[in-house]
């Protein structure tokens, strides 16, 4: 008997640690908009699970900051306040700016090849307004960005900063036309220059791009607007 309990302990954190990263990954790629509630009977007849593994990895994702829980029964994707964003901006330049300039002195022609596509299927999902797309492309570029310059111990914390800005990101996305993708050209060709310097330039440029178009969304869900 001790072996079949072994089993379906086993089977549950497999399968919580399954719905922990598919949750996960719809914050970071927007698939949630800030302020939305998550109820666990929803997200479990959707994944296709019972309620426990679901329940388990909403509380992860609360331990994460990736959402709130106002009160036992309410579950919400965080709005994030101005603050909090500029502290998190200022994080993400600096780490993916680290990262950018790994990858520009390691990247294979296997990978810039891999970057140069991700860019052109971000551009082609975004020209076709086929913006669910567009957003899983902008993320996987910035992922692969961290994934090229070979540093896992990096990647776990730009992607604790990802399930914080992912929603915030998706909300002004659409809103932001070319200046949301114009410098993922200008970082995948500082790397295939080797040109670290003009790689961390280029992913600080788009990070900051964005602000004044996050901020405004900001303050259109802050209540005091």
């Amino acid at each position: 008997m001790n072996g079949i309990s072994e089993l379906q302990t086993l089977e549950h954190h497999n399968l919580g640690e399954i719905v922990y990263r598919k949750l996960s990954q719809a914050l970071m790629r927007g698939q949630f908009a800030p302020d939305t509630r998550l109820t666990i009977r929803e997200l479990a007849a959707s994944l296709g699970t019972s309620v426990t593994p679901v329940r388990d990895a909403l509380l992860r994702l609360i331990q994460d900051e990736a959402l709130i829980q106002k009160t036992p029964r309410d579950i919400r994707v965080p709005v994030l306040d101005q603050k909090k964003y500029e502290e998190i901006r200022a994080i993400r330049v600096r780490l993916e700016g680290l990262a950018a300039r790994q990858a520009a002195q390691q990247a294979s022609k296997k990978d810039i090849a891999r970057l140069w596509k991700l860019v052109e299927d971000n551009d082609k999902a975004m020209k076709k307004q086929l913006w669910g797309d567009a957003l899983a492309m902008n993320h996987i570029f910035h992922s692969a960005l961290v994934e090229v310059a070979d540093m896992p111990v990096l990647n776990s914390i730009i992607n604790r900063l990802w399930l914080q800005m992912g929603p915030l990101i998706a909300d002004a996305y659409k809103h932001g036309g070319r200046a949301m993708i114009d410098d993922h050209y200008k970082i995948v060709e500082a790397i295939e220059n080797r040109d670290a310097d003009a790689a961390e330039a280029a992913i600080a440029h788009d990070i900051l791009t964005a602000s004044d178009l996050i901020i405004s969304r900001i303050r259109l869900h802050s209540p005091d607007s």
